[in-house]
Formats: structure tokens, sequence, C-alpha cells
């Protein structure tokens, strides 16, 4: 690698568990800033625009996550090709790779931008919105969708730079945009009078910026992803190599997506108070469940590097530790949640909305008891992905959606709102049975190819 390239890291050498836990440091940080997106339009919104508003800017939270975490797989699946050429110490590779992602984003960015502004009424009228909050949802997710190609741009550069073992400045320039969305969205709400399409415009201006900044870094300080002319001459084999893990990983959220969406269906027959003490608490839980998926993250880099290394002893022993730190976090994020969920929901509505924080708390005991199999879950999962598998991944996502919809069909009908509180840990422990019957089965064989290398090394 350049000598003066000093914000990339190599993952395959040193002590796993010390490289796995400060990588991970940032990156929790880093997706608790994205998370408090969500809870800061949802805490300002909810404060100052009132319970109907909290709750339609709440019920299009599987609507974004139905396209916002499908960038999020795409984008992290391309750059776990960056990944393994940056292990492999392929620079050509690396820079390639570069090109592919950022033709790839553009493209994917523009489709779905398209396809969100023309088709999100629909999708809350499909989803039976209720008609007190359907006019300020479609105000809120007709913006997000329309900015879209912020999202997707931020997303790419950030797992770029992570792809090459750099997890902290991703997170500094999340905290900076996030910063500066705090402090334009109160402006747009409160002192322009924009409502609540002035928190989502609030949300997209600061993306834009984050843009500038990730951009600006890169270009200073990261050459070894500075491309040149003939890197953007593709050839069919690099693009498929970014589409066969990428599309998968991407379709993989949707397919979870589409399962909130079906649940957010049930809940919206259940009234605005449901929704709105699930949408409180829901933000809670996202922000608890981050140590689990910065696990997850950092797991998949990790893997991703030792893979193009061939280092296949060091992926086991680095997973293995991976999953005593992130179950350990588990149990530790379950137990403030059940203490202390109720008083941060109060954040949201106030005081006189005990039903809200009753409804709130009960989300979260349910989802906190099994909090420990949910980082199982990311673990099993970004190992195969960082090792470029993508079929059994997106089974385990299918296995998802097949869960909340059973539970949006049946429990919500049998229990009510507990029905819908059940949905994600029956989701969690679908996902999990495919996930890791591959998992053993490819640490079975990782061995092999480790006894392998090593005959033919002596």
């Amino acid at each position: 690698m350049p000598p003066n390239d000093n914000s990339v890291r190599d993952l395959t050498e040193g002590e796993p568990a010390r490289l796995i836990f400060f990588f991970t440091l940032p990156l929790l940080a880093g997706n608790i800033f994205q998370q408090l997106y969500g809870f800061i339009d949802t805490l300002i919104v909810g404060r100052f625009l009132g319970v109907n508003a909290l709750a339609a800017v709440g019920c299009t939270g599987p609507l974004m996550f139905l396209m916002l975490g499908f960038v999020m797989g795409l984008t992290s699946g391309f750059s776990i090709y960056t990944g393994q050429r940056f292990g492999a110490k392929d620079e050509a590779g690396i820079r390639k790779s570069v090109a592919a992602c950022t033709i790839l984003s553009v493209i994917s960015a523009l489709i779905l931008s398209f396809i969100g502004v023309f088709f999100c009424r629909e999708l809350l009228e499909l989803m039976e919105t209720p008609p007190e909050i359907i006019d300020g949802a479609y105000s809120f997710i007709v913006i997000i969708y329309g900015g879209m190609s912020a999202f997707v741009m931020i997303q790419m550069q950030s797992n770029l730079i992570r792809a090459l073992g750099d997890s902290k400045m991703p997170t500094i320039i999340q905290a900076v945009t996030l910063c500066i969305n705090i402090i334009l969205e109160p402006i747009a709400i409160i002192v322009l009078n924009a409502g609540i399409p002035g928190a989502a415009m609030a949300t997209i201006f600061a993306l834009i910026t984050g843009n500038i900044i990730c951009f600006m870094y890169i270009k200073k300080r990261v050459p070894i992803l500075h491309t040149h002319r003939e890197d953007w001459r593709l050839t069919k084999e690099i693009v498929w190599q970014h589409i066969r893990i990428g599309l998968p990983m991407g379709f993989q959220s949707s397919i979870i997506a589409i399962g909130a969406v079906v649940l957010q269906f049930a809940l919206n027959n259940l009234g605005a108070t449901a929704v709105a003490a699930y949408a409180a608490a829901h933000r809670v839980d996202g922000i608890a469940v981050m140590p689990m998926m910065s696990f997850g993250i950092a797991i998949a880099a990790y893997t991703a590097q030792n893979f193009g290394a061939r280092k296949f002893a060091r992926i086991a022993e680095g997973v293995k530790k991976c999953i005593y730190m992130s179950c350990s976090f588990s149990i530790a994020v379950a137990i403030f949640n059940i203490l202390f969920g109720a008083d941060i929901m109060y954040m949201f509505v106030g005081e006189g909305q005990e039903q809200i924080i009753e409804y709130g708390q009960t989300f979260l005991v349910i989802n906190g008891v099994c909090y420990w199999i949910l980082s199982l879950l990311f673990i099993f999962r970004c190992t195969l992905q960082g090792l470029g598998q993508s079929v059994v991944p997106t089974i385990a996502g299918a296995m998802e959606l097949i869960m909340r919809v059973i539970a949006a069909i049946f429990l919500v009908d049998m229990f009510g709102y507990i029905g819908a509180c059940l949905s994600n840990p029956l989701a969690w422990i679908g996902a999990c049975i495919p996930l890791s019957i591959a998992f053993f089965m490819t640490r079975k064989e990782l061995r092999k190819f480790h006894a392998e290398e090593y005959k033919q090394s002596v």
C-alpha cells in the first residue's frame, strides 16, 4: 500500500479480538449516528407537531427501510469485493472496484428515486395508513425518496473507506452530518413553519453536505481509492463480481423490509395510538441493536480482507471472539432497554401519553430478551457475506419475511399489539436456522482449505 496512506488498516495482521473490537467502536458510534437521524426526526416531530405527526413519520419507517435498507445492503455488498482486493494487496483491483461501485451506485440511485417518488402514495394507501396521518406521511417520504441519491452516495463512499479498515472517519462524517441535521430541523419546523416536509428537507440537505465532506476526505487522504482513466473501462467480470454480492445483499434487506411493511399494515388497523407507540419504541430499539449490527459489519470487513489474503484460520478465530463480544453487548443493552426504555420514550410524546408508553415498553421487553439471537444472526450472516456468499443470506431474509407475515396475519389478529411485538423475535429465529447451518458447514470448509495450504507450504 502507498506509504503515505495512513487511513487504511490491515486486518490480516495482529490479534483478531483487539482488531475487531477497535474496528467496531467507531462503527458503533457511526451506526448510532445513522439511527439518530430517525430518532431526531421522531423526537422533534413528536414534541413540536403532536402525536398524529409522530404517527405519520413513524408509519413511513417500513417504507424507508424498504428503500434505504436496499441501498445499505447493496453498497455494503459492492465494497466486499473492494475489501477482498485490499486483503490481496491488489491496488489495480481496488481502483477498478471503486469505479464499479461508483457507476453501479449512480445507476441504482436514479432507479430507486424514480420508483420511490412515483409509487410511495400507492404504497401508503396499500398499507391502509389511517386517513388522519396519510398526507403527513406522504409529504415526508416523497422528499426522502426524492433525495435518494444523497443517501446512496454517502453510503457508497463510507463503505469504500471501511473496506480498507478505516471505520473512524466515516463515523466522524456521520457525526458532522447529524449535527447539521439537528441544527436545521428545528429551524425548518419551528422558524420556517415547514412542518413535516421541513424535517425531510433538513435531512436531505445534511446528507448532501456529508457527501461533500466524504468526497474531499477521499481526495486528500485516501490515495489508494483514486482512480485512473483506464480503471473506468470495466469488464463484465468486474461488474459481475460486484453485482453478484451487492444485489443479493440489497434484495435481502428489501425482503426483510417487505415483512415490516406487511406488519405496518396490521399495526395501522390497530389505530394511531398503536402506530405511535410502535414508532417510538422502534426508535429506541433501533439504537439498542446497533452494537450487534456493528460487530456484524466489522466481522464482514475482517473476513473479506482475510479471505482475500487466504488466511482462513484467522477467520474462524476472529468469528469466535466476535461472538463472545457481541453477545455480551446484546445482554447489556437488553437490560438497559428494559429498565430505562420507558423514560426515553417520554422524550417523544411527553407526559399524559401513558398508553403509548405502556405499549412501547411491551415492545422493548419482548425484543430485548431475544437480542442474543439477533447478535448471532448478524455474525453468521456477515461472515458469509464477507466470504462472498449470497444465497443463504438471501434465504435467511426470506425466512424473516415469512415470519413477519405470519405475525401480521395471525398473531396480530389473535393477540393484538403483543402479536406485532413478537414479529421480530420470530423473524430472528427463522433467519438464524439457515444461517447457522451454512456457517458451520463453511467453517468446516475453511479448516480444510487451511490444512491443504499448510501442507503445500511445508
